[in-house]
């Protein structure tokens, strides 16, 4: 399984992956001048005794390529994880699909307490359905807008503007597991916002996937990048 959907219209594939246990072995091991050609519990203790030290550069010789599709919204917290590359689909140069974030009825929520301390809850259901349809009236009037524009032949990079934040991206990422560590502990985490942690997961079970003894490490010391 090298996709996983997310949301209505969202997913996380993994494109292509230079990653396994064994590269961070291998990667620790160098320092005495010795190779290791398949795993052991000795290995498995090393890759442990790596992570609770946090001697965290053996965990960076693997690479993990995904393709994501995700909100506007969604990316820009993304990208704050600057250690990786990313590229975009370019409203610049291609047309941008008619596809927009709508959250389940259930994911309508309000937020309870101050900054930096606040809890989310469920609001009524005629709240949530009234929200639902504002949304979706928003983003066909501003897409009807944007293709009125480029039928009038306003440059596409200029017609963009009016498109909001719900709007669906793409993007490539290739990041390695100390950086996919950091981005997994803060979010697949409790205080993060929910449709980026759902990507967060998805993110995580292909991680765990490829590179399970490491998972196992990150989860028994604490969820906290090397």
């Amino acid at each position: 399984m090298d996709r996983i959907d997310v949301l209505a219209d969202g997913f996380v594939h993994l494109d292509s992956a230079m990653a396994d246990d064994l590269s961070v072995v291998n990667a620790a091991r160098v320092s005495f001048g010795t190779r290791r050609d398949a795993m052991d519990e000795r290995d498995e203790g090393l890759i442990g005794f790596l992570m609770r030290e946090r001697h965290g550069t053996p965990f960076e010789h693997n690479a993990f390529r995904f393709h994501v599709r995700c909100p506007i919204f969604v990316m820009r917290e993304w990208i704050r994880h600057r250690i990786g590359s990313f590229n975009e689909l370019s409203g610049r140069y291609a047309k941008i699909d008619e596809a927009f974030y709508v959250p389940a009825l259930e994911d309508v929520r309000t937020q309870v307490g101050k900054p930096g301390a606040y809890t989310f809850e469920a609001v009524d259901m005629e709240t949530a359905e009234r929200t639902r349809a504002a949304m979706e009236a928003s983003y066909a009037a501003s897409y009807a807008a944007y293709e009125a524009m480029l039928a009038d032949g306003v440059a596409k990079e200029v017609a963009r503007s009016v498109l909001p934040v719900g709007i669906m991206t793409e993007f490539w990422w290739t990041v390695n597991a100390r950086a996919l560590m950091n981005f997994l502990s803060l979010r697949n985490a409790e205080h993060a916002q929910r449709e980026i942690r759902r990507y967060a997961e998805a993110v995580e079970a292909l991680f765990e996937a490829r590179m399970p003894v490491t998972h196992r490490a990150f989860l028994e010391h604490g969820r906290s990048a090397p």
